[in-house]
């Protein structure tokens, strides 16, 4: 029996999943689409938000800073309730999760109010992605998991691409109760669709799996922190999509409008740069890292450096920065996205199998600590310099600077790791040769 209690599927790894597959994982899937609409629908919102709660620059900060930090204190947790119960059950309550939460921000105009609706928000979407997957797992043979995983990230960007201009253009006309009251119906009755399409297993039962005290949890935890292609994974993770959240979660469209000087539709417009780049890159990162896993590495300092220099250009360039600049810039910090698949396939390489989902959360959960302390500090920066968001949007520079050199750090003890176990004679998953610049051992 697989572990966490599915049944597994009789098919032979490399046989090719019925249509009838497709059908269960894009029911699910959808979920995952309504997540990512309704995480980045303040990204165009943002300032309705500010007018309607009748906040500042820091509290509208928080609304992002409590949805994401919901979202990655949920990933251990989420991976433990999908274990025990199902990708049907917990994509059930992530869909009522999501569309209550928007219900309740489309009729409240208090601030704390509002930020229980987003913090209802932030569970739902938590538990959306790890659930699809293992629904994934369960449906599709190995041969075709990895296409199913980049089809996944690639829809859930539809979603987040329905939150950039086509939202900013219901907000303007409709106006804020009317577009997130019918979203949140929506999302609340697709559960209905959900309970009827998708099966946990092509046998359509899932066995109960055992559950694990807190020792044992703690236990995987710990043992899956102390490797450190983890470690890496998670650095990896920390550093490299943060920009593409911050922006299109939230301050995208202020820095558009406040301090370039273009209109809302301009800004929201220009925010679907960043879906369709990550979108349509995700998919094609996937294949090229699956063909020179030796490279993922490289690719992702190279593209840290990149991400730095990008940064340096636009917070430098005189006066208001060109759409040609913008868009070539929004490109780059696009590639942050599947660049950061990389944190996972380290995660996949160098722990034992049992514990892959416990050290995929922790992993997941770096981008996100990232997205949260960034977001903050521009927005009480923002507070404290009077809107000056040249210096406001420093605080995504330090954070990204931190990140990488902890990449750094962690890539030099991962390799150490590698080349004992090549010494060893042990079979490893990248093989490495040793340079100059290679710790003797590891720290």
């Amino acid at each position: 029996m697989r572990r966490g209690g599915q049944v597994p599927s009789s098919r032979p790894l490399n046989a090719s999943a019925p249509g009838r597959a497709w059908l269960i994982w894009g029911a699910g899937a959808f979920v995952y689409l309504l997540a990512l609409f309704h995480r980045a629908s303040f990204g165009v919102a943002g300032l309705d938000a500010a007018e309607r709660f009748g906040v500042g620059a820091a509290a509208l900060g928080t609304f992002t800073v409590l949805q994401v930090g919901v979202y990655a204190a949920m990933q251990i947790p989420t991976g433990l309730l999908v274990d025990r119960y199902g990708p049907r059950a917990v994509l059930t309550a992530a869909a009522l999760m999501l569309g209550s939460g928007q219900v309740l921000l489309a009729l409240v105009d208090t601030y704390a109010l509002g930020l229980l609706a987003r913090g209802v928000l932030g569970v739902g979407d938590a538990l959306a992605f790890v659930s699809v997957l293992r629904l994934a797992a369960n449906h599709f043979p190995g041969r075709q998991y990895v296409l199913v995983t980049t089809l996944t990230g690639s829809l859930g960007f539809v979603g987040n691409l329905a939150a950039t201009l086509p939202l900013a253009l219901l907000l303007s006309g409709p106006g804020w109760t009317p577009t997130f009251l019918v979203a949140g119906l929506v999302t609340l009755g697709y559960v209905v669709v959900v309970l009827a399409a998708v099966r946990d297993t092509p046998e359509r039962r899932t066995a109960s799996a055992e559950a694990k005290s807190l020792a044992e949890v703690g236990g995987d935890l710990r043992a899956a922190w102390r490797v450190p292609g983890t470690r890496l994974g998670f650095w990896t993770h920390f550093s490299m999509p943060f920009s593409l959240n911050v922006m299109t979660l939230l301050w995208g469209v202020p820095y558009m409008v406040e301090e370039l000087g273009y209109s809302e539709t301009s800004a929201s417009s220009l925010l679907m740069v960043f879906v369709i780049g990550a979108m349509l890159s995700n998919p094609l990162a996937g294949g090229f890292f699956s063909r020179r896993p030796d490279l993922r590495m490289p690719t992702v300092l190279g593209y840290g450096a990149l991400l730095t220099l990008t940064w340096a250009v636009l917070l430098a360039w005189p006066g208001q920065v060109p759409i040609a600049v913008l868009v070539v810039a929004f490109v780059l910090m696009s590639l942050g996205a599947p660049v950061s698949s990389v944190g996972f396939a380290l995660v996949r390489d160098y722990n034992p199998l049992p514990r892959v989902g416990t050290a995929t959360g922790a992993v997941n959960v770096g981008g996100f600590c990232a997205t949260t302390a960034a977001s903050l500090l521009v927005g009480v920066l923002l507070e404290l310099t009077g809107g000056a968001y040249r210096i406001a949007l420093l605080a995504i520079v330090a954070v990204l600077v931190f990140g990488t050199s902890r990449v750094v750090v962690w890539f030099r003890r991962a390799r150490a790791a590698v080349l004992a176990a090549q010494e060893r004679g042990e079979d490893v998953p990248v093989p490495v040769t040793r340079t100059r610049w290679d710790l003797a051992s590891v720290a």
